[in-house]
């Protein structure tokens, strides 16, 4: 079986509508379960395979989530490339609310995450390169494809990837500012790295659904749940053309 893209759904994305002729599978994998199943079916003329990152019912939080078994299960049923939905928060001036972003940079502040297949005893050893956190080919195909399709992309950017599930306090919002960081989630690690240790082709689509703390112009905001799903929404208005786009190559 073979599947020309693999889709990660992140926080308010729970389903690609546009999928026809969806068939589920649920696989084991040598990690345990993924988040829950897997959707495959046709989308622009492909084989697109759909996995909502936090459960269907967002029922797993970001610390919780088995990472591993997610990407294991992607390439047990053919995918070879996986583009991530991450919805995140924005730091620097560019990446403000409804914005979508194709970061090329990575900071990883998770800490007590299984975040590499070599835990278990008997395995590889694997020391990947990781210079580049996202497959440079997969990402200039994304680029490409928010061109022809007229989808404002921002091109490039560093996602610094937090705990969670609480959200970051200003003072390390600032710290991250500080570090290079322009966007903030808490699900880019260690998926990012999980890919790369598979041979998967990886690249992240950002979908800015609030400005950080202390990071927008209003200082003081407070950021609430309908907020971000609402952002979420607004920004994902051109994915799916996108998508489409890249998958007619």
């Amino acid at each position: 079986m073979t599947i020309d893209l693999a889709v990660i759904g992140g926080t308010g994305v729970y389903a690609l509508g546009e999928l026809a002729d969806v068939e589920t599978v649920q696989p084991q994998t040598a990690y345990g379960a993924p988040s829950g199943p897997i959707r495959i079916g046709r989308f622009a003329g492909k084989r697109v395979a759909f996995l909502a990152r936090h459960g269907e019912g967002h029922s797993l939080p970001p610390h919780k989530i088995n990472y591993r078994a997610n990407l294991a299960a992607l390439k047990a049923v053919g995918a070879a490339r996986v583009l991530a939905l991450n919805t995140v928060g924005g730091i620097t001036k560019a990446y403000g609310p409804r914005v979508l972003a194709c970061p090329d940079q990575l900071i990883d502040y998770t800490w007590g995450r299984v975040s590499t297949l070599c835990e278990e005893p008997g395995s590889d050893v694997l020391h990947v390169d990781f210079g580049d956190p996202y497959t440079p080919s997969l990402r200039r195909e994304v680029l490409a494809a928010a061109q022809r399709a007229g989808v404002t992309l921002v091109d490039g950017g560093c996602y610094g990837a937090t705990q969670g599930p609480r959200l970051e306090t200003k003072a390390e919002i600032a710290r991250m500012r500080r570090d290079g960081c322009d966007l903030v989630g808490m699900t880019g690690m260690p998926e990012a790295g999980l890919a790369r240790e598979l041979g998967l082709d990886y690249a992240c689509l950002a979908i800015v659904a609030n400005w950080a703390a202390g990071a927008g112009p209003d200082v003081d905001e407070v950021i609430t749940l309908q907020d971000v799903l609402d952002n979420v929404a607004a920004a994902m208005d051109g994915v799916p053309k996108l998508l489409q786009t890249l998958l007619e190559g």
